[in-house]
């Protein structure tokens, strides 16, 4: 019986990704398009592409039919792109075939928190072959030397305050931080990933959850220099299944209690992973102070560890690098 639910489970994901990628194809013909190249937008990676992106995106946004944007294949030099919300579209799929590519010098990229945001959208689905290069390594190198010049860095591909959101088969190289960050939203599904970074590079978290209910992220391989997954206060309903890890810091709950009022976890499953050189496995941390958070109805469930330094991790009192550590119960 073990066998057929194991066999069924695999399946089903199958199915899933294959009957999306079809209404995906098929739907379109039925949608409104819009190609970037008819903004202004250049596929040979020299000039600056960030306003025909910015157009395509306001047009389908006004428009009252489903929408469909298309980035062909190229390299597109941008910046900061903010897609806002309150659409007219009920449903704006975007379909990227080519390499988004973050300006060289990391200081004028490192000067926003967010490289690519969405805030306040519904029914916004990013598909496609096609990547998220955000140029980190220069900045790391920067961080590295304890330079004091050196800028935060930028979130790759951030989500905030939205709902019903599907990312599907993309590529994220190189983040400065955070690969992509889901904050405030629901109904979020993130399947068929690919997150690369170096293991040694600060802060690039591959996908960060908080303050959100009904996450699942399935079939994706992140290598990275910091959590994996990261799960922060006020994430309700979160599935991670058949997700490998390595590099990278692991599967991460926490770090919770910063602040005396905080949200909890709750209600997270994380099945059929694997790891693979990484620091830790399942992990679960949190500072040593007062705080109304919690962590409760956790399951970890099928998971393979090949060369982990810390398998599983319950940390009550999380202080890294043990600076300035509450020391309290």
């Amino acid at each position: 019986m073990f066998k057929t639910m194991k066999l069924s489970g695999r399946n089903f994901h199958g199915i899933i990704a294959i009957v999306f990628v079809m209404l995906s194809t098929s739907s379109t013909s039925a949608m409104t398009k819009f190609n970037v190249l008819n903004f202004g937008a250049n596929p040979i990676g020299r000039t600056d592409s960030t306003d025909g992106f910015l157009k395509a995106w306001n047009a389908a946004c006004s428009t009252a039919d489903s929408t469909f944007i298309y980035v062909p294949k190229g390299r597109y030099l941008v910046g900061s792109l903010a897609f806002k919300g309150q659409c007219k579209s009920p449903q704006i799929i975007i379909r990227i075939d080519g390499t988004i590519v973050a300006p060289s010098d990391y200081g004028v990229l490192g000067k926003w928190e967010n490289w690519v945001s969405f805030e306040r959208v519904n029914g916004v689905s990013i598909i496609g072959q096609g990547a998220f290069d955000a140029k980190g390594p220069s900045l790391w190198a920067c961080k590295a030397s304890r330079s004091n010049s050196c800028p935060l860095g930028t979130t790759t591909l951030r989500f905030t305050n939205s709902n019903n959101i599907t990312i599907d088969r993309l590529t994220s190289l190189n983040s400065q931080m955070f690969h992509i960050a889901i904050n405030g939203c629901q109904n979020v599904q993130i399947q068929g990933v690919k997150i690369t970074a170096a293991g040694d590079s600060p802060n690039t978290d591959g996908i960060h959850v908080q303050l959100s209910t009904n996450v699942k992220i399935f079939n994706s391989s992140i290598k990275t220099g910091d959590d994996c997954i990261s799960i922060g206060p006020g994430t309700k309903n979160l599935w991670i299944e058949q997700v490998t890890c390595g590099p990278g810091h692991g599967i991460s709950i926490g770090s919770l209690a910063k602040d005396l009022e905080e949200d909890g976890v709750q209600n997270v499953t994380v099945k059929k992973t694997i790891f693979s050189d990484s620091q830790n496995g399942l992990r679960i941390k949190s500072w040593a102070r007062p705080s109304s958070g919690f962590v409760q109805g956790v399951r970890f469930i099928d998971s393979v560890m090949r060369n982990v330094q810390n398998p599983i991790v319950i940390d009550q009192n999380y202080c890294p690098h043990n600076e300035n550590c509450p020391g309290q119960v």
